[in-house]
């Protein structure tokens, strides 16, 4: 499959309307298996914060297993749904429109899961706490440059960061693999 370069551009106000749009529609195709509020995670999410241009979307359901009905309601609603998710013992993970020009990507997760907790708990440090904000826009300005064709390994060279900012919150980051 192949896949766009990492490219990061400065933060957009736009993203925030690209997430409601398509928060509506999750929420309606959603509504059945939903727990909490559809949730705009990630580093678009955070005004000021450099990203790459994919709004990430958090669904919290109220149980994975069940949850597993909803994918061909997403598939026709154009989300891609990704079977090989290295982290699919605790999300369903989408994108639309395509992989080589991605503009959202969807996590629908359990709602009580730590990983699911983590996402919002890391968007909320990024949004309340400019060092953290701007030290972390520095890391993923060198990470582009360093993995600019390898979006999985500049996803993963963001983990220690990542840990770290939410141990230090007091949230658990078990293994999962960083949003944004």
């Amino acid at each position: 499959m192949s896949d766009e370069p990492v490219t990061l551009v400065d933060y957009d106000p736009a993203w925030r309307h690209r997430f409601l749009e398509q928060a509506a529609r999750l929420t309606a195709i959603l509504q059945p298996w939903l727990a909490a509020p559809v949730e705009h995670v990630g580093s678009t999410a955070v005004p000021g914060l450099r990203s790459k241009p994919v709004v990430d979307i958090l669904a919290p359901v109220v149980s994975l297993a069940q949850t597993q009905a909803a994918i061909a309601a997403l598939t026709a609603d154009g989300w891609l749904f990704w079977p090989d998710d290295p982290n699919r013992s605790y999300r369903l993970w989408f994108l639309r429109p395509k992989p080589e020009a991605r503009t959202h990507h969807l996590h629908v997760m359990q709602h009580d899961h730590p990983a699911a907790h983590a996402e919002l708990a890391f968007r909320d440090v990024l949004r309340r706490d400019p060092a953290v904000r701007q030290a972390y826009a520095a890391l993923k300005d060198r990470l582009a440059v360093q993995y600019r064709t390898d979006r999985d390994a500049y996803t993963d060279a963001k983990s220690d960061f990542i840990r770290s900012v939410l141990h230090a919150a007091g949230v658990d980051a078990t293994s999962r693999k960083p949003v944004g």
